[in-house]
């Protein structure tokens, strides 16, 4: 939750290079609007200078709610007292602005590698939802029907969000050893493409699924793309 674009862009872009699905809220009403129950998020960055209502705010609101979602405050108040506030209040980290991208990112992982926290059994992307153990689908609250080479597909896409997948290795990941060219993961993205597409977000499909020539296939949340 960062109210200076400039630096949001510069961190979601980071982050994403990184491996991590981000999103973004520019105020605190958003961000108190996004850490409603069922946010399915891993980790919280939160400026304590939100517009609208204060991250301090914001913070004891999730709390109260009895959501334990790691939370590290970036913040430009680096004094002693202000830290000790927020972690009192229930953060648990605390960045001073301005500070180093390598320095958040290792913060973050050791956030999410603390005792007590389990892997997420979902692999998501905005809307788009796998279970990672029964290989259930939802987009937007709805149930997919997906074969179980569709599924294979929809997860290694998945695994790489914003970043393209080849063809070699989707074929590589869904067909394995058997006796079946290329053509036949064109044939499987058509159409695990048209059953995405079929279930629309406002003007357009809520998640695509886009041919890059030469690089192979990039699954995309266009509702994701400025937040």
């Amino acid at each position: 939750m960062e109210d200076t674009p400039d630096i949001a862009l510069w961190l979601g872009t980071a982050l994403r290079q990184a491996g991590m699905e981000v999103r973004f809220a520019t105020d605190g009403v958003q961000a108190d609007a996004a850490l409603q129950a069922g946010h399915g998020l891993d980790a919280v960055l939160l400026d304590l200078q939100l517009p609208g209502q204060d991250g301090l705010s914001v913070l004891q609101a999730l709390r109260a709610r009895g959501d334990a979602v790691p939370v590290l405050i970036l913040t430009a108040r680096a004094s002693v007292p202000d830290r000790v506030l927020g972690l009192n209040m229930g953060a648990d980290d605390y960045l001073p602005k301005p500070f180093d991208l390598s320095e958040l990112e290792a913060r973050l992982q050791a956030l999410l590698r603390r005792p007590g926290r389990t892997k997420s059994l979902a692999l998501r992307l905005g809307p788009l939802e796998m279970d990672r153990e029964t290989g259930v689908v939802q987009l937007l609250g709805q149930v997919l029907s997906l074969t179980r080479r569709e599924v294979s597909a929809l997860r290694v896409l998945l695994e790489s969000p914003h970043r393209p997948v080849s063809k070699e290795h989707l074929h590589e990941q869904v067909f394995a050893d058997e006796a079946t060219g290329l053509d036949a993961v064109e044939v499987l993205i058509y159409r695990l493409r048209k059953k995405l597409e079929a279930i629309p977000s406002g003007s357009g499909p809520a998640v695509l699924i886009t041919t890059f020539r030469g690089l192979g296939y990039m699954l995309t949340w266009p509702g994701g793309s400025g937040a």
